[in-house]
């Protein structure tokens, strides 16, 4: 009886999808000099804010962690003067 033959050739993984060009997250507040972030205008404090109303987070607005925490303080500062809601059905 003879021993069955094996190899060594280990299975090729190929990615089959594209690399697609992860563009670069910058802070728009240090690009432009910006030191003040206003809570009163609504408008503006809209950007950072998702559907439901929650606070969009670093990773996705691409802010640094300092101006983060300043976009946090003036939308939690609207909502309390009713400028912006805590909840939305349909924010945007």
């Amino acid at each position: 009886m003879s021993k069955a033959k094996t190899t060594n050739n280990p299975m090729m993984v190929f990615n089959t999808t594209p690399e697609t060009p992860v563009k670069k997250k910058y802070c728009r507040f240090k690009k432009n000099g910006i030191k003040y972030i206003d809570y009163k205008d609504g408008n503006f404090l809209l950007k950072f804010i998702n559907e439901q109303g929650k606070i969009l987070p670093r990773r996705i607005t691409g802010t640094s962690l300092k101006y983060q925490r300043k976009i946090a303080q003036a939308v939690k500062r609207a909502r309390h003067i009713a400028i912006l809601p805590y909840v939305a059905d349909g924010l945007k």
